[in-house]
C-alpha cells in the first residue's frame, strides 16, 4: 500500500511526482500495484483492453483527515498474471466511464528534445510544447507540456477533467524544467489551462498555454486543443520582398478596416471576399496586418500579446487565418505580420511570474518593466525565453506561410534606458546602454529566418540612429531586410504642416532625408501611429482650404512613390480620410460618394500601377546609382526636381514636386540628354480631383540649353501643389 503521506499529497494536488506513485508500481516484496486517483468516484475496475474483461476492482482508501471519500483507488495486480494493457472502468454517481490510465504512458519528451529545449537550441520548440493531438499505443489524447521549471507541481485543467487540478497532474523533467502528460480522449476543441503549485505552495490563478495554438474569444482566456498547423509549402520564390523588387505595403487594423452589417468583426472569410480583392485592385503589393495574437484588450490593436501561438479569436479559426494568408497568396499580396517580442501585458492568465517566480520576464523592474506601457520585457537572457521567441517568428512564417515580420518597438529592445531616467535602468556588463541580450536575439532570428526561410522579410520598426540595422550579423548588423524610415516620415510631414508661404523656410526638410536615404533598406511610412492619438489624419494635417488639403495630400502622395525607398500607407490614407483612426469602428466609406475622396484613391491606383510598371522607380532604391538632384535648393519656390534610374541607365524617370499653389510657368530644369519627357502622372489631373493644369500634348521635347549643370533642358508648366513624374523617351 501507498504511504499515508503521498496518498495526501496526491488528494491534496500537493504531490510533484504523479509518475511516482500512480499507475502501475512494484513494492518491496516485489508485488505489482496499480493506483489511480479518481475524486468523487464511488468504484474503479481494471478492464483488459484487448478482451474488455474486467481483471479486477480497485479498494478507495479512506482516510479521516481527508473528511470524506479519498478518490485514491489502489489494489495489487493478481499475482502471476502476465503483463496487460489496460483501462480503467470508472463508476461516478451519475454514469459509468472507461478510460486508458494517462499514467500508464511513457515521457513524452525525447532524451534529445530535452536536451535541446534545456539549451535553448530547439529550432521549433512549437513542435513539443503546448498541447498536440496524437495517438499513442493505439489511444486517441492529446499530450500537453509546459516550461514551469519553478514549479512545485503543474496540472492540466480543462473541460475534460471538470477543471480539478487533482485529476493530471504533469510529470516533471528535471533536466529542462518541463513538465508533461499525455491525457487520453482529449479532443480538438477542448478548453484547458494550466493550475501551477509555486514553490511556496501557493496556487496560481490559471494559466493559459504560452505554446497554446487557438485561444478563446475575449474576455474568455482558455487555450484551446487544437492541431500545430502543418508547414504550408514553401514557395520557391517571394520575389515581392526582394530589394529589387516593388514593394508597396497596405497596413491594415482588421478589426476597424471594415465591419459587418451588425457592427460586429468580419471574420477571415468576410476579409478575405473584401479585403483582398480591394488591396490588390489598388496595385498595393504586400499587406500589412497590425498583430495578429491572441491579446486580451481590443484597444492595444494586438500589440500587447499574451498567445504568440495563437491567431486571434476575433477573426475565426485558425484554418480560417491560414486560408485568409493562401487567398492573398493567389491574389499576388504577400502578406506582413506585425511581431511584438519586446513585451507583454501583466494579465494574470498570461506569461507574468508563470510558475510564481519571474520567469519570461526580468525581476528587477528597472530590467522588466516598460515604463509607458506598464507592460513586461522578455528576459532575451534566459536560453528558453530566447528559445521561445526565435521558434514563434519561424512558426507563423512556417506554419501559416507568413511573407515577413515587422517586429515592432525595435528601438525599445536596443536600448537599457529606454524611456527611462538616470537611475531606472541597469547598465549592461560593459557599463553602456546597449541591451546586448536582445541585440543578440535579434541577430539569431534573422540568421534563422535565412537559413530556414530564406523567401521571408523582416521589418524593423526602429527610430534611432542604431547604426547597420539592415545589414548582416557577419557584418556587424542586426540582419533586418528593411528598416522604417522614421525621419523621413516626420520630417517631410511637419514640412506639409506648414502654410505653403511659410515652406520656403523649411525646405531642408524635404531634402535632409537623401543624406542618409542610402544607409539602410528604407520603408518610407505612412503608418497607424500618424493618425491616432489627437494627431489628426493626413488630410487633416494639410495646410489651406478644403481643395488646397487634397492638392496637398496628393503631391505629397506624389512625392512619396518616387522617392527612393520601399511604400507603407495606413489603411484610409489612399482616400484622404478626414477623421482620426479610430479601433473601435469601421473606415469612412461613405467619403468615396464624394469625388475629391474618390479622386484621392484613384490616384493611389495609378501611383502604385506606374510604380510596379516602372523600374526605374524601384530597382536601385538602396544605392546611389539609383537618385540624381535635378533642383535641390530652390527654397524660395518650393520646387524640387529629382531623376530615378533603374540598372538600364538608359530607363530615367524625372519627378517635380512644387510645393505652392502658384502655377509656374516655363519653369527650366536639366535633364540628362536629348529627347521627348512625357508625362506619365499629374497629381493635378481632373481624375485626381485637380485643376488639371499641366504641359501640352502631355510632355515637353528637350533643347540644347545649359541648366543645373546639363547640357540639355526642358521649360515646364508646373501645376499648383503637384507633383510631375515625366519619363525620358530617346
Amino acid at each position: 500500500m501507498l504511504k499515508k503521506s503521498e496518498v495526501l499529497a496526491l488528494c491534496r494536488a500537493e504531490h510533484g511526482d504523479p509518475f511516482a506513485v500512480l499507475g502501475v508500481h512494484g513494492d518491496s516484496k516485489g508485488c505489482l500495484w496499480l493506483r489511480t486517483l479518481q475524486p468523487g468516484a464511488n468504484a474503479v475496475s481494471v478492464i483488459d483492453a484487448e478482451s474488455g474483461a474486467e481483471v479486477m476492482e480497485l479498494a478507495q482508501r479512506r482516510i479521516d483527515v481527508l473528511g470524506g471519500p479519498s478518490g485514491f483507488f489502489e489494489a495489487p495486480l493478481p499475482a502471476g498474471r502476465p503483463a496487460f494493457k489496460y483501462r480503467l472502468r470508472v463508476f461516478w454517481p451519475n454514469g459509468v466511464q472507461e478510460l486508458a490510465d494517462p499514467y500508464g504512458f511513457q515521457a513524452i519528451l525525447g532524451d534529445l528534445d530535452a536536451w535541446l529545449l534545456a539549451e535553448g537550441s530547439h529550432l521549433r520548440p512549437f513542435e513539443r510544447l503546448g498541447a498536440h493531438p496524437c495517438e499513442i499505443d493505439g489511444v486517441r489524447g492529446a499530450t500537453f507540456a509546459v516550461w514551469a521549471p519553478d514549479a512545485q507541481r503543474v496540472s492540466v485543467v480543462g473541460d475534460f477533467n471538470t477543471w480539478d487540478g487533482r485529476r493530471h497532474p504533469m510529470r516533471l523533467r528535471r533536466e529542462c524544467g518541463i513538465w508533461e502528460l499525455f491525457i487520453p480522449g482529449v479532443e480538438c476543441g477542448d478548453r484547458y489551462k494550466y493550475e501551477i503549485r509555486a514553490r511556496n505552495g501557493q496556487i496560481l490563478p490559471l494559466k493559459a498555454d504560452p505554446y497554446g495554438f487557438a485561444a478563446e474569444l475575449r474576455p474568455s482566456t482558455a487555450s484551446i486543443v487544437h492541431p500545430l498547423p502543418p508547414v504550408m509549402e514553401r514557395r520557391n520564390v517571394r520575389a515581392g520582398n526582394r530589394l529589387n523588387s516593388p514593394i508597396a505595403i497596405y497596413e491594415v487594423h482588421l478589426g476597424s478596416w471594415r465591419r459587418g452589417g451588425d457592427g460586429g468583426f468580419l471574420d477571415w472569410r468576410g476579409l478575405a471576399a473584401t479585403l483582398i480583392p480591394y488591396a490588390a485592385d489598388l496595385g498595393f503589393t504586400h499587406l500589412e496586418l497590425l498583430p495578429v495574437s491572441e491579446h486580451p484588450f481590443d484597444a492595444s490593436w494586438g500589440y500587447q500579446p499574451l498567445g504568440l501561438y495563437a491567431p486571434t479569436a476575433r477573426f475565426g479559426p485558425p484554418e480560417d487565418f491560414r486560408d485568409f494568408i493562401a487567398a492573398c497568396h493567389r491574389a499576388g499580396l504577400e502578406v506582413i505580420v506585425d511581431w511584438v517580442p519586446a513585451h507583454f501585458p501583466t494579465d494574470e492568465h498570461g506569461l507574468a511570474r508563470f510558475d510564481g517566480d519571474c520567469l519570461y520576464e526580468h525581476a528587477d523592474p528597472r530590467e522588466g518593466k516598460h515604463q509607458d506601457w506598464g507592460t513586461l520585457i522578455y528576459n532575451y537572457g534566459r536560453r528558453e525565453v530566447f528559445n521561445y521567441l526565435v521558434g514563434n517568428a519561424l512558426f507563423w512564417i512556417e506554419r501559416y506561410g507568413i511573407d515577413g515580420l515587422r517586429v515592432d518597438a525595435v528601438a525599445s529592445m536596443l536600448y537599457r534606458d529606454y524611456s527611462r531616467q538616470e537611475g531606472e535602468w541597469i547598465p549592461n556588463v560593459f557599463g553602456g546602454r546597449e541591451n546586448l541580450e536582445a541585440v543578440h536575439f535579434l541577430r539569431r532570428v534573422n540568421e534563422i529566418l535565412g537559413q530556414e526561410c530564406p523567401g521571408a522579410a523582416t521589418y524593423a520598426e526602429e527610430s534611432t540612429a542604431w547604426p547597420a540595422v539592415t545589414r548582416p550579423p557577419s557584418m556587424g548588423g542586426l540582419g533586418f531586410h528593411f528598416k522604417w524610415n522614421m525621419g523621413w516620415m516626420h520630417d517631410v510631414l511637419d514640412y506639409m504642416r506648414h502654410d505653403p508661404i511659410h515652406r520656403r523656410y523649411h525646405h531642408n526638410q524635404l531634402t535632409f532625408g537623401l543624406l542618409y536615404a542610402f544607409s539602410e533598406n528604407f520603408v518610407l511610412p505612412l503608418s497607424h501611429d500618424e493618425v491616432v492619438h489627437g494627431k489628426g489624419s493626413l488630410i487633416s494635417k494639410m495646410p489651406g482650404d478644403y481643395w488646397q488639403k487634397f492638392a496637398n495630400l496628393r503631391a505629397l502622395y506624389g512625392f512619396m512613390w518616387a522617392h527612393p525607398g520601399k511604400k507603407l500607407l495606413f489603411m484610409g490614407g489612399e482616400f484622404a480620410q478626414w477623421n482620426e483612426w479610430e479601433d473601435a469602428g469601421s473606415l469612412d466609406w461613405n467619403l468615396l460618394d464624394y469625388p475629391l475622396h474618390a479622386g484621392a484613391q484613384a490616384l493611389i491606383r495609378d501611383l502604385n500601377r506606374l510604380y510596379r510598371a516602372t523600374p526605374a522607380l524601384y530597382e536601385i532604391d538602396f544605392e546611389p546609382d539609383g537618385f540624381e538632384w535635378i533642383s535641390a535648393n530652390d527654397s524660395d519656390n518650393s520646387v524640387i526636381a529629382f531623376q530615378r534610374r533603374g540598372r538600364d541607365p538608359s530607363r530615367v524617370m524625372l519627378c517635380v514636386c512644387n510645393f505652392t499653389p502658384v502655377v509656374r510657368h516655363g519653369y527650366r530644369i536639366g535633364v540628362p540628354g536629348p529627347g521627348a519627357y512625357r508625362e506619365r502622372l499629374n497629381t493635378d489631373s481632373r481624375y485626381y480631383g485637380g485643376s488639371d493644369v499641366g504641359n501640352e500634348f502631355g510632355g515637353v521635347d528637350a533643347e540644347p540649353k545649359h541648366s543645373h549643370g546639363r547640357e540639355w533642358s526642358v521649360a515646364l508648366t508646373l501645376p499648383p501643389l503637384a507633383t510631375l513624374y515625366l519619363e525620358w523617351e530617346h
